[in-house]
């Protein structure tokens, strides 16, 4: 991907990559919030678990393809790849940041 991506985001992406839950959770702060698959995480911890029983469950791993920005938020198109239905899958997160810190992220 050609586009710079904020700090906090690129560590999320190579965290999933590496499999280190701490860097990941790290990328985070405090208060952060996750919405994927119908659910909601809350906090660094809860975030920690969610990851580390995707990864269990899907073993999956994503690819930013794109990026745009939008004042506090940044969209990336990732190609999501694992043990699930029609992978590979091209998937959109949108980040929010403040403090260089991950504050909400949705998947989907």
């Amino acid at each position: 991907m050609s586009a710079k991506l904020p700090d906090a985001v690129k560590t999320y992406f190579d965290a999933d990559k590496s499999t280190d839950a701490g860097a990941l959770v790290g990328a985070f702060s405090d208060t952060a919030i996750v919405h994927d698959e119908g659910e909601t995480h809350r906090g660094q911890e809860p975030i920690r678990i969610w990851w580390l029983e995707a990864k269990r469950k899907y073993n999956h791993t994503a690819e930013p393809i794109s990026a745009t920005a939008d004042g506090k938020e940044i969209s990336v198109l990732a190609n999501v790849s694992g043990n699930f239905l029609n992978s590979p899958a091209e998937l959109r997160f949108r980040f929010v940041l403040e403090q260089d810190k991950i504050t909400e992220l949705e998947i989907g």
